[in-house]
């Protein structure tokens, strides 16, 4: 058994909805270069960047961090989607590709509102899940670090709606599955943090996303809300009487109720409610992109 030591000091705490998928083989790289919506073969071994999956249609099935420890293996970190769904339907596109997909339950991760011990920005610290491997997920507000690893688990702690919250607050959308295969990217506002790219080749959706980029189309985006009472994804956004958007993310810490919602860009951003309720739209904050 390995020994947790900042555990016990109380500044780490687990992050019980962020799970892994780990790729394996001579194939893995190219695998995940064709198909997901970011490009693979612009990181160097030991790097890690957003990424995601996406229907043909363009829509964002999941939102993950993909870490490229070598070109024979690749972790997706999910911090929302289901794994055993994600990694099943991956294994349907497998065919011939020498690559394994594996749900890696041994793997646990946990968060700390601390700066990272050695990883800096889209670099990774350590290279196993025996020393545990680290990630610099710290932005604007403030540092943040995140470790990987096969020891044991984290204790639980309130923390974690911060955390959520920290994610709102940068652009991070934490899809439920209610929104899953609804937005594209660019609904999203995606490209706030380099998590799509529209330059590399063939990918699911890529036909979409980069027609929006290139034609200018798109005509929708992210915005943060915050209200006195609790949000709850899928509920209507409206100025006035008039419907504007959609809730797609909600987090609740520290007696504040924050969303992120799909509207029309240049939208007005006076006298909006969700569900009845006033809310107020807040600037999202920079410095998560990687």
């Amino acid at each position: 058994m390995h020994d947790n030591p900042q555990a016990s000091s109380g500044l780490v705490f687990a992050l019980p909805d962020h799970r892994l998928i780990a790729l394996t083989g001579r194939d893995a790289a190219t695998f995940a270069q064709a198909q997901f919506m970011n490009d693979v073969a612009q990181l160097e071994p030991g790097q890690w960047h957003w990424s995601g999956w996406l229907t043909p249609k363009g829509r964002v099935i999941a939102l993950f961090a993909l870490l490229k420890l070598s070109d024979e293996a690749i972790w997706l970190l999910l911090p929302d989607a289901d794994p055993a769904a994600l990694a099943s339907g991956l294994k349907r596109f497998v065919f011939r590709s020498k690559v394994a997909i594996e749900v890696r339950a041994d793997l646990h991760v946990s968060g700390a509102f601390t700066d990272p011990t050695l990883a800096r920005g889209p670099d990774l610290a350590g290279s196993d899940a025996e020393s545990g491997i680290e990630l610099d997920m710290g932005a604007e507000a403030g540092p943040r670090a995140v470790r990987i690893w096969n020891g044991p688990v984290a204790p639980e702690d309130p923390a974690v709606a911060r955390w959520q919250a920290f994610d709102l607050e940068h652009g991070l959308p934490r899809l439920p599955a209610s929104q899953a295969e609804h937005w594209t990217p660019q609904q999203l506002s995606l490209e706030r943090l380099g998590a799509f790219s529209v330059k590399k080749g063939c990918y699911p959706g890529q036909e979409i996303v980069a027609r929006t980029h290139f034609l200018g189309q798109a005509k929708r985006g992210l915005a943060l809300l915050e209200g006195d009472e609790m949000l709850v994804a899928g509920s209507d956004v409206s100025s006035e009487s008039a419907s504007l958007g959609k809730v797609i993310a909600t987090a609740g810490a520290d007696g504040r109720h924050l969303a992120l919602a799909v509207v029309p860009l240049g939208h007005d951003s006076q006298r909006l409610s969700v569900d009845g309720n006033a809310v107020r739209e807040l600037p999202v904050r920079g410095g998560l992109a990687r």
